[in-house]
């Protein structure tokens, strides 16, 4: 928003320059021609200049297995992003004639996923389910480009849209799905999360994990003779510029600063008093047992929170941040996830550091799942931020299991917490866990090194090279060269 208003008053400052100088050198009309010229000039330059830095439009796929009626086509014309205003309207034969709508929401996915993963791994389509169901259902939509602020209240649209009976299914099994209920049902399944741009195999996998997960639901679904309708999207893109990026880049946005607007909800606050002790935040909060069942926490945490925190515990040197579920899935009837920090002084930088040790799941009361946690750390006064951490080894901040743990895997994103020196219930400046020294870095390093050893070789032998101490002269007596010298 602060880089889009320097721009405006920059051409706006130009504008006003350019007609001041042709109202000098120009009399009359023309001056009046040219002047308006120059504003219609300027003012395309500014509406490219915003559009360029407009960051985010995701795919949406809408499908029903009832014949529904809609009018798309004013608002699908080639480039055109839709609005929230315009989706209010395309989303209404959904809220008005569906009893059962399904919400799928992953965190990252663009238009050209569809192309670019399904044509690079031969075979491999991992949108196999997704594009056989959008073929057979009676009624389907795609809005190849869906506005992100208007995905980011696409929740609280349809609450207010309808008397939902709003569920949040975290596992497979839809047969606990009331049907016959006064209530339409909204059922809400946030999708396991990937990884963007680190690893192409492991987006693959997890976007066909996806796909699997929402044919087996539809499937389950049809079976059972249930009319629904469904909305697949997703957060934000995956797949952003080259352009966009490098405005992105010109700072650092962690939560501490201007992302702060963009959130969501807000972060979990734990208290001790009238004193604010712990934060924790993040935009996805999820596990998967050893049986593949997937425990989806986010909106238990944080959207709608249900979450007991009263075992927390916080002091100078020690926080324990516990969360603890009650019948977060079928299966299981309590799970508690414990956050260990503490905050020691360390004489090498003559300054207190927070760290968060290790991370403990218990799963109805049994023996306690630990994780050792690398790389997550800050100065005392600061927050911790990470943009991914799990038990992947993709991830920058691992979550490295120990004993019954390796039952267990963790996904967070956009992870930040806080334990100590706490102000005014805001987290402080970030501090991010990325090392200093990412691949790029070593890669630049090595290979300058290499460069450096051949050049200075090169330097040394041309050193050593040395010229005859004597010449032959063609004039005189043929030189002669002992076999001594």
């Amino acid at each position: 928003m602060q880089l889009n208003q320097e721009v405006s008053l920059y051409i706006h400052s130009c504008f006003a320059f350019a007609a001041g100088q042709l109202h000098i050198r120009l009399p009359g009309v023309m001056t009046r021609l040219y002047s308006a010229a120059a504003a219609a000039l300027l003012y395309t330059l500014a509406v490219l200049f915003r559009t360029s830095l407009s960051v985010g439009h995701v795919p949406m796929l809408l499908w029903s297995s009832q014949r529904l009626q809609w009018n798309p086509y004013a608002a699908l014309h080639e480039g055109h992003i839709v609005s929230a205003q315009e989706l209010t309207v395309l989303l209404q034969p959904f809220t008005q004639n569906s009893r059962n709508l399904i919400l799928f929401l992953q965190d990252m996915l663009s238009i050209d996923d569809f192309t670019y993963l399904s044509e690079s791994y031969g075979n491999k389509n991992p949108f196999q389910n997704v594009q056989e169901i959008l073929q057979s259902s009676p009624s389907s939509l795609a809005l190849p480009a869906v506005d992100c602020e208007a995905i980011r209240h696409l929740l609280s649209f349809l609450q207010e849209s309808e008397d939902w009976n709003l569920t949040n299914i975290t596992s497979l099994n839809v047969s606990q799905l009331e049907v016959n209920t006064p209530k339409p049902n909204l059922l809400v399944i946030q999708l396991q999360p990937f990884v963007s741009g680190l690893n192409e195999i492991s987006t693959l996998e997890a976007i066909a994990e996806n796909d699997k997960i929402i044919g087996r639901l539809t499937m389950d679904l049809q079976e059972r003779g249930i009319n629904f309708s469904v909305i697949y999207t997703a957060v934000r893109p995956s797949r952003i510029s080259r352009r966009t990026v490098v405005v992105g880049e010109l700072r650092r946005q962690l939560m501490a600063t201007e992302e702060e607007d963009s959130l969501s909800y807000s972060p979990l606050n734990v208290t001790a008093g009238n004193d604010t002790c712990i934060l924790f935040y993040a935009s996805n909060f999820s596990l998967k047992t050893s049986s593949s069942v997937f425990i989806d926490l986010t909106n238990a945490t944080f959207v709608t929170p249900t979450v007991d925190t009263s075992s927390s515990e916080c002091s100078d040197s020690n926080t324990t941040l516990s969360l603890k579920y009650t019948r977060p899935v079928n299966g299981i009837s309590s799970l508690e996830i414990r956050f260990l920090m503490t905050n020691k002084f360390y004489e090498g930088s003559a300054r207190n550091w927070s760290t968060l040790d290790s991370v403990e799941i218990v799963q109805d009361g049994e023996e306690v799942a630990k994780f050792n946690v690398s790389v997550i750390s800050a100065p005392a006064e600061y927050s911790s931020h990470c943009q991914l951490v799990g038990t992947s080894n993709l991830y920058p901040a691992r979550l490295i299991p120990s004993n019954e743990a390796k039952n267990w895997d963790v996904f967070i994103s956009r992870f930040q917490i806080q334990g100590f020196n706490i102000e005014n219930n805001q987290f402080s400046y970030a501090s991010d866990c990325t090392g200093f020294f990412t691949p790029g870095i070593w890669m630049g390093l090595v290979t300058s090194i290499v460069l450096l050893w051949i050049l200075a070789y090169g330097i040394h032998m041309i050193m050593q090279l040395t010229t005859n101490s004597r010449f032959d002269d063609p004039k005189g007596p043929s030189l002669s060269v002992p076999q001594t010298e």
